[in-house]
């Protein structure tokens, strides 16, 4: 996480925003396997790793007004990280955002991923989305194997389906 944290000071040094997206909302303590929060994580970073930084948060449950404002003043430049779940997933167009990084990759489907990096590249900077995942598996692997070699939505959620099968209806 060092590295990945001078990645994002690097971004917003020059004048680039960040996305930090986690699957959870919940407080920590009810969380298996320390498993990333939204509320903790944001509290850490604007605490103890970003305190320079501007830092907000937009996850479901907020209000529907407090989740446009967040995302307005995101919008506007006077965020430069904003920490959310999949809120961010659609709908929003950010061209200062230049990395996206993902926590617990593994928890998220391939499409739901392809989706959430397109919400970065939309300037005209070079862009990343970082996956972080602490899951040793092969499956974990091989999901970010086809996150890396292809940017054809399609071609990622045929692989998912691959992998994770259809599921129950």
């Amino acid at each position: 996480h060092e590295r990945v944290y001078r990645f994002i000071r690097k971004h917003v040094r020059a004048g680039r925003q960040v996305y930090i997206v986690c699957s959870l909302v919940g407080a920590p303590d009810t969380i298996p396997n320390e498993k990333k929060t939204v509320t903790e994580y944001t509290s850490r970073l604007q605490t103890e790793i970003f305190p320079d930084l501007r830092v907000g948060c937009v996850h479901g449950k907020m209000k529907s007004s407090e989740k446009e404002r967040i995302m307005a003043a995101f919008a506007a430049g006077t965020l430069d990280i904003l920490v959310s779940t999949t809120v961010i997933e659609v709908g929003v167009n950010v061209p200062r955002a230049s990395l996206m990084i993902v926590e617990d990759a593994d928890r998220f489907g391939l499409s739901q991923l392809h989706q959430l990096r397109g919400r970065v590249g939309r300037g005209s900077h070079r862009s990343y989305c970082v996956l972080i995942s602490h899951n040793p598996s092969e499956i974990a692997q091989q999901r970010a194997q086809i996150m890396a070699e292809s940017q054809d939505g399609f071609y990622i959620a045929e692989q998912d389906l691959k992998l994770r099968g259809p599921g129950d209806i």
